[in-house]
């Protein structure tokens, strides 16, 4: 570091680069949410079934995704699947890695959401004459939102910050736009400083948002 001189007006100079980066990092970080919780919530089912053709595959899938990484399912989904004739654009094969690794996660804890629901609760709506769906739509699942939303937002922030990695299959979100810039500018260490801050700004902004939204919407009743 010594004699080196910091610069970072060309890198300010190309922030709406970086910007258009984060939007796609957002963009594709809500998706892998909306559909890993559709997944997870799929999962959750299976898992607490008594049947074992949907419990079985439902706790391999789990453990499967949860220890193999990330990075490696993307390249399976998008280097591998072109190997038999599966074509996908490295944007939704990014989009279906995370959505298949993080659904693994919310599978677990959509699952402990619906089983820290005491018993009482499920035999009661079987005693009113309520259909399993009709169950899990007014009964459980009200209050297990309550017990996943803290969760669920972790989950999410981690979503942001694990989607980097879709960058190394050439998803312009804001780790490769940082790696483009800094290419071109030669001015690593302030481009990645300037990268860094704005996941920061994003994560932090995003937490608060949920916080409070948590606080609105499942305020302890007095």
């Amino acid at each position: 570091m010594y004699g080196y001189v910091f610069q970072f007006r060309p890198v300010f100079q190309e922030l709406p680069l970086l910007l258009s980066g984060a939007l796609v990092t957002i963009h594709i970080s809500i998706l892998t949410l909306f559909f890993s919780f559709i997944v997870g919530t799929m999962g959750a089912l299976c898992r607490i079934s008594r049947f074992r053709w949907l419990n079985g595959p439902a706790k391999w899938y789990v453990e499967f995704i949860r220890n193999t990484p990330l990075l490696v399912q993307l390249f399976f989904i998008y280097f591998g699947f072109s190997q038999i004739n599966i074509e996908v654009s490295n944007y939704m094969a990014g989009l279906i890695g995370l959505v298949v690794n993080n659904g693994a996660y919310l599978t677990e804890i959509v699952r402990a959401g619906i089983e820290a629901i005491h018993k009482g609760q499920f035999e009661a709506g079987i005693s009113l004459g309520l259909s399993f769906p009709q169950l899990m739509r007014y009964v459980v699942f009200p209050q297990a939102f309550r017990v996943i939303y803290p969760p669920l937002c972790n989950q999410f922030i981690g979503i942001i910050l694990w989607s980097s990695l879709v960058s190394t299959i050439a998803v312009e979100d804001l780790a490769l736009r940082g790696k483009e810039l800094a290419s071109t500018t030669f001015r690593s260490f302030e481009t990645y400083a300037v990268v860094t801050l704005v996941y920061v700004v994003m994560t932090l902004t995003i937490s608060g948002i949920l916080k409070v939204l948590g606080q609105r919407f499942f305020r302890r009743p007095a």
